[in-house]
């Protein structure tokens, strides 16, 4: 009965602990596990307009995998992951502050606030990032109380 318990007791520890060492992706903004749509995270803070990721240059955090345009910026990314993630999961933040919706963003259209990394949507005659400008207080307010 003792090795029974003792086995039960290490497979309730494994789950507990692998399911600490994951993050429930369900609720970011990934397509087939990877993030940014395949753009560097890094690239976002050191340059003007962020560069697409390789694939033999990723690194998986918390079920997610993100692609680098370099080496040096995914070893940027291992030292300190959470200081380049986006904020909202990476969904619109025009949209998670004025409605509280998850919506879909131009990875290319984005704003650095605070050292932190907001997405917006962008497409045909819509660009969310400039009705983000004209409130940003208060749709920041907001869009960390939605989320």
């Amino acid at each position: 009965m003792k090795p029974i318990l003792i086995t039960f007791t290490l497979l309730l520890c494994n789950l507990i602990f692998s399911q600490n060492s994951t993050l429930d992706v369900k609720h970011l903004n990934i397509e087939n596990g990877i993030a940014l749509s395949g753009y560097d995270p890094v690239s976002y803070f050191i340059s003007s307009e962020p560069k697409l990721g390789d694939k033999k240059l990723s690194a998986k955090h918390q079920g997610v995998i993100y692609l680098f345009s370099s080496q040096k910026n995914k070893d940027a990314f291992l030292k300190s992951p959470s200081s380049y993630l986006p904020q909202y999961g990476g969904w619109c933040a025009f949209a998670m502050g004025d409605y509280a919706e998850k919506v879909e963003v131009n990875p290319k259209t984005f704003k650095i606030v605070d050292g932190k990394l907001y997405l917006f949507y962008n497409s045909l005659l819509n660009n969310t990032l400039k009705s983000w400008n004209k409130n940003e207080k208060k749709l920041k307010i907001q869009a960390d109380k939605n989320w």
